[in-house]
């Protein structure tokens, strides 16, 4: 199965962008994803092809208007893709729900611009809105880019080795552990021994026990959650890694 993007914005030519290049390029040549671009602006009904007004009740900047929203995106073939608008106000977006969209058939992702979407679209649409963080940016497309990246490296073939990303940030609910390579001693700085020492079973607990360092000291609101779903016991009661 294909995963099939379409994005609604109204700057298609920053699609595919970084998404044409590298592994993703790769798999959108070969077929292995695909992707289309929706002009909101096509859906004008008036001769200056207006996508926008001012807002009600007053106020800086311009807003989305609803009925050239909802043209563009109903002129697309859903079936069974999501619709996604990027926006702040939206859920943050996790790996878990990444893997959930690279699983399923695609996604339709809508890109705002100026103040944001009249609230009507919202209302008579279905449509997931996501936030890719706690920042303001131009416009959505660079966090379309961004939740289009996490799931297409996901898709099967992109990556290659289907074990490549297992180890990586987030994935495990941890950072990622350390990384190194050659040379052994750069700058007086050595490659861990552990690393060096051909015990599999050692790196592993090393790499382990990074990762869960690392998350506790730089990530403290991700350590809370790693040990809030830790296995349970049949009777409720938490278990420690190593323990019954």
């Amino acid at each position: 199965m294909t995963f099939a993007a379409t994005v609604v914005t109204l700057y298609p030519e920053m699609f595919p962008g970084p998404l044409g290049i590298s592994l993703a390029g790769r798999g959108l040549r070969e077929g292995l994803w695909s992707l289309e671009t929706v002009q909101i602006r096509d859906f004008a009904t008036d001769k200056h092809r207006s996508v926008d007004d001012t807002p009600a009740g007053g106020g800086a900047g311009m807003v989305l208007r609803a009925d050239v929203v909802a043209a563009a995106i109903d002129s697309v073939a859903r079936a069974g893709r999501p619709l996604l608008a990027m926006t702040p106000r939206g859920r943050p977006l996790t790996q878990d729900r990444v893997r959930e969209l690279a699983a399923g058939p695609g996604a339709i992702v809508l890109c705002g611009r100026f103040e944001g979407f009249d609230e009507r679209i919202f209302e008579a649409r279905d449509i997931e809105e996501v936030s890719i963080g706690d920042y303001i940016l131009s416009g959505g497309e660079m966090a379309a880019l961004t939740l289009l990246d996490a799931c297409i490296r996901l898709v099967p073939g992109v990556m290659g080795a289907a074990s490549s990303g297992m180890d990586e940030s987030f994935e495990t609910g941890l950072l990622e552990y350390p990384q190194y390579t050659r040379p052994v001693e750069w700058e007086g700085r050595t490659i861990p021994e552990v690393l060096r020492s051909g015990d599999h079973a050692r790196i592993e607990a090393w790499r382990r026990a990074m990762a869960e360092t690392d998350t506790r000291l730089r990530r403290p609101d991700l350590w809370e959650r790693h040990e809030g779903v830790r296995v349970q016991s049949p009777s409720g009661a938490r278990r420690k890694h190593g323990t019954d």
